[in-house]
Order: C-alpha cells, then sequence, then structure tokens
C-alpha cells in the first residue's frame, strides 16, 4: 500500500468500539485492535465520524450478524481522510476528504473501505456531517427512485419521517417534485418534518394516518410508500396505495410476518418490494453509489439538499448514541466522533 503522501504516521493499533456481549447498549465498549492495511481495491480511512443506525442496534442484539468475512465491528458508513492506498488502486488520492459506505467496521479510529464505495465530501458539508449521508441517501435513493420509481407530480409517503431515513426521504422526495406525507410520533417531529418540506406530517399516536392522508388528497391514495415498520402497518398500507402504487420496506421494526388479501394487489396492480444494502457485493454497492453520485450529490454540493444531525457523540459513548437511538427521540442522524 502508498503511504508516503500520508500527513501523519498510522498507529500499529486504534480505539474501536466492541460489543462485550449481545444485549443492552451497555454491552458496547471500547477495545484496542490494530489498524486493518488496504487490499488491492481498497483505501484506509481515518475516520472522523460514523454514522449509527437502527441495523447497528439489531447487531448489537444479536439480531443482524454481518455478513461472512465482513468486520464485526459495527458502522456502516462513515466519513474521513483517505491516509492510505491498497496496490494498484487510482481511483483514490491520499488526503482525499470521502465518506463511504462500509459493511461494517466504521465505529473505530481507522477503516478500510471499497474505493467504489466512497464518495466526496459534498462541499457544502463539514467533514464530520457527511458521515450522515452515504447510508440514508443510498437507501432512499436505490428504494424510492428506483425500485419505487417515484417521479415528479407523485404522492409519496414515508414512515418515520423524524429518522435518518425520514429527513433524507422528504427532502429528495420534495426536491423531485413529489408530495410528500409522513407520520411522526408527536407534535415536534411533525413541525420538523413540514419545516424539511413534508405537505402533511401526521402524528400516528393521535391519528390514523390512511384517513387523515385520504382527506387531504381527495381518497386517491398514494403512489409510493417507505416502510421501516412492517407487519402492523402492511395491510393499511395497501389499503391506502392509488391504483399501480408501489410499497417499499426497508425495515421490520414491528414484525416480519403477516397476512393479507393477494386480491388487494392484483385488482389495483400494486407492487410489493423490499431490499436491504448491507448484504450487497461491491459492485453492486457502486451501482448504487454512482446514481446517487450522477443524480443526488450535486443538489448536496449546491447546499440544496442538507443532513439533519440530531447529535454527536465520541466514540468512547456509543452506548449513549445508541440509548438515544432506541428512544426514537431523535430527529435526523446520530454520529460517532473518534
Amino acid at each position: 500500500m502508498s503511504t508516503e503522501e500520508a500527513p501523519l504516521r498510522i498507529p500499529d493499533t486504534m480505539n474501536v468500539v466492541e460489543i462485550t456481549e449481545k444485549g443492552s447498549p451497555a454491552s458496547l465498549c471500547i477495545g484496542r485492535r490494530p489498524v486493518p492495511e488496504p487490499r488491492p481495491g481498497e483505501v484506509l480511512v481515518r475516520v472522523a465520524a460514523a454514522g449509527v443506525n437502527r441495523a447497528d442496534v439489531l447487531q448489537r442484539q444479536g439480531q443482524y450478524p454481518p455478513p461472512r468475512g465482513a468486520s464485526d465491528v459495527l458502522g456502516l458508513e462513515l466519513s474521513g481522510v483517505v491516509c492510505a492506498i491498497g496496490d494498484g488502486e487510482t481511483d483514490r488520492t491520499v488526503d482525499e476528504e470521502i465518506c463511504a459506505l462500509v459493511t461494517g467496521g466504521a465505529y473505530a479510529e481507522y477503516a478500510v473501505v471499497p474505493s467504489p464505495q466512497c464518495l466526496p465530501r459534498p462541499k457544502s458539508s463539514s467533514l464530520v456531517d457527511a458521515a450522515a449521508l452515504p447510508e440514508a441517501y443510498c437507501t432512499v435513493w436505490d428504494n424510492v427512485f428506483e425500485r419505487g420509481r417515484l417521479k415528479s407530480g407523485d404522492d409519496f409517503l414515508v414512515h418515520g419521517g423524524s429518522s435518518g431515513i425520514g429527513t433524507v426521504a422528504i427532502q429528495l422526495a420534495k426536491w423531485f417534485g413529489a408530495r410528500v406525507f409522513t407520520t411522526v410520533g408527536s407534535a415536534e417531529k411533525c413541525d420538523a418534518c413540514l419545516a424539511l418540506g413534508a405537505d402533511q406530517a401526521v402524528n400516528y399516536r393521535e391519528e390514523d394516518f390512511v384517513e387523515a392522508i385520504r382527506e387531504v388528497n381527495g381518497s386517491r391514495g398514494v403512489d409510493v410508500i417507505l416502510d421501516m415498520v412492517g407487519e402492523t402497518y402492511l395491510n393499511r398500507n395497501l389499503d391506502l396505495l392509488a391504483v399501480e402504487g408501489r410499497l417499499v420496506l426497508i425495515g421490520l421494526m414491528e414484525g416480519s410476518k403477516a397476512n393479507f388479501n393477494l386480491l388487494k394487489l392484483m385488482s389495483r396492480r400494486l407492487t410489493l418490494t423490499g431490499s436491504t444494502l448491507r448484504s450487497r457485493t461491491v459492485d453492486e454497492k457502486a451501482a448504487v453509489v454512482n446514481n446517487v453520485l450522477a443524480k443526488v450529490w450535486p443538489s448536496l454540493d449546491a447546499g440544496d439538499l442538507t443532513p439533519v444531525i440530531h447529535a454527536t457523540y465520541p466514540l468512547d459513548q456509543a452506548a449513549e448514541a445508541h440509548n438515544m437511538m432506541e428512544s426514537s427521540k431523535h430527529i435526523g442522524k446520530l454520529l460517532l466522533i473518534p
């Protein structure tokens, strides 16, 4: 690997967040591990910040093991500075500021990243804030615009609009000309989503979202729904979809099994789909990254789209960050800073 241009010596070991036992956030603690070396096609990144995602919570609980060959260290996205390059790699340079998708390993001072999964730091974002971008923007673009085929003029619903995914989905859908609906759990979160561009925010603790949205759009239904709730929302989501509507599942927070009437799909020509990002190959992730770079990054560079950061935590306070994630009191992303 090439390190001769690196401004700082790369240490032999680094701090990482380790899971001492599967279970509560209290199981997260700081450990020491060797700094990894980039292989061909990879870069070593000195981490500026790591995004905290719901998948990290599931892995800590023992419900979402890393794919074979991936680091057991938590963290699926990061930002930082390239400090070493694997043999034969020509697309990245030492000292380049990037953000990136990773399959694991972001809760650390250094991490190796496949070069095709790197994105340049947007001109309008700080290096730390850029850690909030890769997972959310790649997930939303791939699921809402590719799988969900959202287009200008469509009606779009995202559940959990105040989450990291939700705040991105609201901004992107609005930027591309959709009418945006969302569900959240408090008046404060409703206000935050409306400020981001949502046309209607429904407090699901006080209103039925199907009835509330139908009152606004004349019982037409919505064209695309992005859902991370799963089982308990499935039938109501299907009821709300317009003819030719698309339901995209990206999470199963309230169950993975459900019964529904297949006639709903057939009679209104509905599409039910979903995906995960972590388990895909480097080439598959690179295709998503390249789409986001071409279609979304110019708007981030210009400041038309902005990351919503709820809070940042030192690396040794990963447990506090996970407590916040599980409380669902946050609006936007949570970041860890080594």
